[in-house]
């Protein structure tokens, strides 16, 4: 049996990360305070858009009779005999050979079915109170007019479960009527950082120390994925922490706990010698990455990713994004994925799915991010990348011009 065979697949163990999944009850938050959540049930209009028939255009209501013959050597000239402004309740009547002055947005007279836009007219504007000219027929009845419910009847659904919020949809849903929405609640998430060698950004570093940035990284890919960061902090390679991290996590009524660092086979590990009887950790055959461990304890989702920053990124991208997208509900909790060209040769690990941190070029050619390759410690070279290329395992060598599948970050 080959080494390669005593791995997990990507797909097998984002499969068991999922299924652990559990949805929460929704909550109830009116719109203003509703950005970036997901909706949990169906939105439906409360009232139609447009709410009336109304006028697209600043200038007359008239009958399409009166004026559909209309050229500039035979005007058709029609008496004005009302105002009426948007807001206004007003429905004046009109008779055949009559006009009602009109603006954007207000409501379409009953007894009206086309507009007559004032650049069609003689008078325009300046002349608008006494009489229409018209010197342009309208193409057709209905001209310029915005019909009752053409973009959303009532009780229509607006938005889907599981749509993201952003200022788009909750524009589209306070047009509805909608003031309140039923979102998924935000998870809550605590990163936790393993290390000895782990110290403050900015301190000065000792001989074998280093700054801790995963703890930056992971919240904030975090929060990009919708979460609440309840907690964040560092322990070190001895003793309990990683259980006592689990613990004040649980007090702080997270959702899900990320590790990241000590999950692998060294002799300090402290997330696997504190958790493993909690925790589950293999080997998956993707790079980087290829240390896992996942687990649940007093309902949440615990995940211990490598330590290097390349590796638990791609971890995070992989397994815990997808995992935190469907706690929301989400639709869509994988990012789309296309096909470009290699600008580049490189190589791949044998027996892995390979996940490169890239760049896209002028030529729309995937790169690789730094010239360092997939080394997973390449932190600076993670901060250049805006894409993932993924390269199959059974692929030990990417030549420019194959086809590489990618999925951007930004």
């Amino acid at each position: 049996m080959s080494h390669a065979a005593t791995y997990r697949t990507v797909e097998e163990q984002l499969e068991r990360v999922l299924a652990a999944v559990r949805a929460r009850p929704a909550v109830t938050l009116p719109l203003a305070e509703a950005d970036g959540s997901t909706l949990a049930e169906d939105a439906r209009a409360v009232n139609a858009v447009p709410a009336f028939d109304n006028s697209a255009m600043d200038g007359f209501a008239v009958r399409f009779a009166d004026v559909a013959a209309a050229t500039e050597s035979t005007p058709a000239i029609l008496r004005v005999t009302a105002d009426v402004p948007a807001g206004s309740p007003e429905d004046p009547p009109l008779a055949p050979g009559c006009a009602v002055r009109i603006m954007t947005g207000a409501a379409l007279p009953t007894d009206a079915d086309t507009i007559v836009p004032f650049e069609d007219t003689e008078g325009g504007l300046a002349d608008s109170l006494a009489q229409a000219v018209v010197r342009r027929a309208p193409a057709a009845v209905g001209a310029h007019v915005r019909r009752a419910g053409a973009d959303a009847a009532a009780g229509a659904v607006v938005l889907q479960a599981g749509a993201l919020l952003g200022p788009r949809q909750l524009s589209a849903l306070a047009s509805v009527g909608v003031a309140e929405v039923a979102v998924a609640p935000r998870p809550r998430v605590a990163i936790v950082s393993t290390g000895s060698e782990l110290v403050a950004p900015g301190e000065p570093l000792s001989r074998g120390q280093i700054p801790e940035s995963n703890g930056l990284l992971l919240a904030g890919l975090a929060a990009e994925a919708g979460a609440e960061i309840v907690l964040r902090e560092v322990v070190g390679d001895s003793g309990d922490g990683p259980a006592a991290a689990v613990a004040g996590a649980a007090a702080l009524r997270a959702d899900v706990v990320v590790f990241s660092g000590g999950v692998s086979a060294g002799a300090y590990e402290p997330v696997r010698q504190s958790l493993g009887g909690t925790m589950e950790f293999v080997s998956v055959a993707m790079q980087p990455g290829k240390p896992q461990g996942f687990g649940a304890a007093a309902g949440m989702l615990l995940f211990g990713l490598p330590g290097n920053p390349v590796s638990a990124a791609v971890s995070f991208e992989v397994f815990v994004r997808p995992a935190l997208l469907r706690l929301q509900g989400r639709i869509r909790i994988h990012r789309p994925v296309r096909t470009l060209p290699a600008g580049a040769d490189w190589r791949t690990p044998a027996g892995r799915r390979q996940y490169l941190p890239a760049v896209v070029d002028a030529d729309g050619r995937v790169v690789p991010a730094t010239r360092g390759g997939s080394g997973s410690h390449l932190s600076v070279a993670l901060a250049a990348a805006t894409a993932y290329a993924i390269v199959p395992a059974e692929i030990a060598q990417v030549r420019i011009g194959d086809p590489v599948d990618i999925v951007e970050l930004e």
